[in-house]
């Protein structure tokens, strides 16, 4: 997932506070895309395309459209997702992250995929209008709209955002807050470059003993080992694996003193073809639920969730 050289990323904030708002923001600028011959694709719940549907007529039948239960499922994922679409093509996507039901870190997380946007699509030939209903989206992603996109629709049409932040820039409330410890029984390993293999065999009888799934527990034994194996190349040369069961779903941290990370966006968007480093934290940001992480004081700590199924 690499930008291509071109046009910059147009990203925009579009507030709208119904329904019919959203249809009369959306058509104009669908009409002007399919016009200009750019792919269009629409991610909105199924009473807002069915709005879209009635107003294009015959012109609905050019537009690309995709259920946002499954296409926001999952932040990093989508981030790919969105660049693999709009690779080699002009591009405009119209769509809306689905709020309701998140957790106060979820929330966080798609927060800051609406920012690193901006870098991991950089060069791509693609608008990128998204839609927030102020009606129901929650506050703190309100605010951070602003700070998140480029550009805003506002009464006299798109500006320039006064607050837009840059990813490397922006930090959320807990970024910088110690991660809590965990309660209850805690499993311990200590590794080294022999000892990956059992590193892994470690891992996967501790998911299959907490009743995780095959391909679940696979992929989090892929994610803990691309750290491991980064932290024995690039950090300390040794480290520890700490395992518990929280809620639904087992945690996995992954702990050296290596000294602190160089990346301002560790994980998020993919490393350089030539790269040594960075693809551990990339990988398991895709495959995981949730990736946290904190570097303080020499020591990096890596902490992995993952649902059971």
């Amino acid at each position: 997932m690499r930008p291509d050289s071109g046009e910059p990323l147009e990203h925009v904030a579009v507030p709208y506070g119904s329904d019919e708002g959203f249809r009369n923001l959306a058509v104009p600028r669908i009409r002007r895309a399919l016009a200009d011959r750019r792919q269009v694709l629409v991610v909105a719940r199924a009473a807002l395309r069915g709005l879209l549907a009635e107003a294009l007529g015959d012109d609905h039948d050019r537009v690309d459209e995709r259920d946002p239960e499954s296409w926001y499922a999952h932040p990093q994922r989508t981030l790919a997702t969105c660049h693999d679409y709009a690779q080699g093509r002009r591009t405009l996507l119209v769509g809306e992250p689905l709020w309701a039901g998140r957790s106060e870190i979820e929330t966080r997380e798609w927060i800051r995929y609406e920012s690193v946007i901006n870098t991991a699509l950089a060069g791509v030939h693609a608008t990128a209008l998204c839609f927030y209903d102020v009606r129901t989206a929650p506050e703190i992603a309100l605010r951070h709209a602003r700070m998140t996109h480029p550009l805003l629709y506002g009464e006299t049409g798109r500006l320039p955002s006064p607050h837009f932040v840059r990813p490397d820039r922006l930090v959320l409330n807990g970024d910088r807050t110690p991660l809590p410890e965990p309660t209850g029984e805690v499993r311990t390993t200590r590794f080294t470059a022999r000892s990956l293999k059992e590193l892994r065999d470690t891992v996967a009888g501790y998911a299959h003993s907490a009743g995780m799934t095959g391909d679940l527990a696979a992929s989090l034994v892929l994610s803990v080992s691309e750290i491991a194996a980064n932290s024995i190349e690039h950090g300390a040369g040794h480290g520890q694996v700490r395992m518990w069961t929280s809620g639904t779903g087992v945690v996995c941290e992954i702990s050296d003193s290596g000294g602190p990370l160089e990346d301002p966006l560790p994980g998020y968007v993919p490393p350089e073809p030539e790269s040594l480093r960075g693809y551990g934290l990339w990988i398991s940001r895709q495959l995981c639920d949730l990736v946290e992480l904190r570097s303080q004081d020499g020591m990096v700590r890596v902490r992995l969730h993952m649902r059971l199924r």
